[in-house]
């Protein structure tokens, strides 16, 4: 199903974005700790650029100030033939410097490569979020993170639907992935998860450092969860609760979900089953920053795929006398 085409020049220009959702502490942490000391993100054939995507929303501890800025690197706001505004709101100026930084989006000149930091109030553990199976070097490194880490699970989220246009900061550079882990409220810094944030930061520059140095890497069997919809809570005709996320659903993010299950339980006692035809796999359970979008969870597909091999660099020529 792997279809892009891989990289056939060493990746020298990588950015680790933490702080795109302001109230998410690891990465926001660690791009402040970076940004005073980035000798960690240093690596012998290049070095990672950390970047706190956003200063005002991490500022006042929120997930953004205006609009969520993880949605706002699209077309509609990056093009050119867009207007800007004193009016637009701060997350999409922002995300048109971030462009100018990292980007532009789809040009030669963009970053190689975006790792994007992020913590979920769900239980999803280590989650390797990229926006499709298509792209084979994104592919070969989710597969490396999950052999460096074998005494956990560490799973692949495909965010995008088919046809659906990019959105995310990473999508800005010519490759690019987010991690997410969780559960981490909102506001809270949990050391286990900073721990096991920063040591995945540096599984993946040390892919990168292999890649650029020439190792190849072999084609493999894999499992990743694609979304297939999005569940609202039951609602009262004023829009508001009425019920929540039921006990035997949830913090089983990832787990699969039969017909017949109960996936909400209502104030008035009675309880709501799944309805559908064929299991799915929920994610995002009770994600506190969801609400707001109506979204309970997410329901996903188990998908199973072939990954093509990663072949090593070709040297570059040397230049005669």
């Amino acid at each position: 199903m792997c279809s892009l085409p891989v990289p056939r020049e060493p990746l020298h220009r990588v950015a680790v974005t933490g702080g795109t959702h302001g109230n998410e502490m690891s990465g926001v942490c660690l791009a402040q700790h970076w940004l005073r000391m980035p000798r960690e993100l240093q690596r012998p054939s290049f070095s990672a650029t950390p970047v706190l995507a956003n200063p005002e929303a991490t500022a006042a501890c929120r997930r953004y100030v205006s609009r969520d800025l993880n949605r706002a690197f699209t077309s509609s706001f990056l093009s050119h033939s867009t207007r800007a505004t004193p009016e637009d709101p701060y997350e999409v100026k922002r995300a048109r410097e971030l462009n100018q930084l990292l980007g532009p989006k789809a040009s030669g000149r963009a970053f190689d490569f975006i790792l994007d930091l992020h913590n979920t109030t769900a239980n999803m553990g280590t989650c390797l979020i990229a926006d499709s199976v298509h792209n084979v070097f994104t592919m070969h490194l989710c597969r490396h993170l999950q052999l460096q880490t074998p005494d956990m699970p560490c799973r692949v989220f495909l965010y995008q639907a088919p046809g659906e246009e990019t959105y995310s900061i990473n999508s800005v550079a010519k490759n690019g992935m987010a991690l997410e882990l969780g559960p981490q409220p909102q506001g809270v810094l949990r050391a286990d998860l900073l721990s096991r944030m920063r040591s995945l930061v540096g599984a993946v520059l040390d892919f990168i450092e292999l890649f650029n140095q020439g190792t190849a890497f072999p084609a493999f069997e894999m499992e990743a969860y694609r979304t297939v919809s999005h569940v609202d809570f039951p609602r009262t005709e004023e829009g508001d609760l009425a019920g929540t996320v039921h006990p035997q659903l949830q913090d089983r993010d990832f787990e699969p979900l039969q017909p017949g299950a109960p996936i909400f339980q209502m104030f008035s006692g009675k309880d709501v089953h799944y309805e559908g035809e064929a299991t799915v796999y929920p994610v995002f359970i009770n994600e506190a920053a969801y609400y707001e979008k109506g979204i309970a969870f997410m329901q996903t597909e188990k998908l199973s795929f072939s990954v093509p091999a990663l072949p090593a660099l070709t040297p570059a020529p040397t230049p005669g006398p």
